[in-house]
């Protein structure tokens, strides 16, 4: 890892300051020995973390088309009472882009049929 953070032009050579980290005081310190009750201990890294959603039977996942608001809905539905548990993106987020959606379809130039078949 490099030491500086500066934005360099690229293809022209620039010199890499040498950064030293100790001083005198870290050279000199008085070595330190705590009891055990002050002591500090790693935790326990054997359980791992799991950011899934919970495997239950009565849950199904689909996707929706939203026509309104031009997207798709990624919703996790629990399959007994057909109510929706979780959905991506949310109600707020769906309304805000339909609402975009119309005001763009709004304001397009409307183009009248070409009927001429001659052509």
């Amino acid at each position: 890892m490099s030491t500086d953070f500066s934005i360099r032009p690229v293809g022209i050579p620039v010199l890499t300051p040498i950064v030293t980290t100790s001083n005198s005081a870290a050279n000199e310190a008085v070595q330190t020995d705590l009891p055990v009750s002050q002591t500090v201990a790693a935790s326990d890294t054997s359980a791992a973390v799991r950011n899934d959603l919970p495997n239950h039977e009565n849950v199904s996942r689909q996707v929706v088309f939203d026509q309104a608001a031009a997207s798709f809905v990624f919703q996790v539905v629990n399959d007994r009472t057909d109510a929706v548990v979780n959905q991506f993106p949310d109600e707020a987020m769906l309304r805000r882009r339909a609402y975009f959606h119309a005001l763009d379809m709004k304001s397009e130039p409307t183009r009248p049929l070409n009927t001429d078949l001659s052509a």
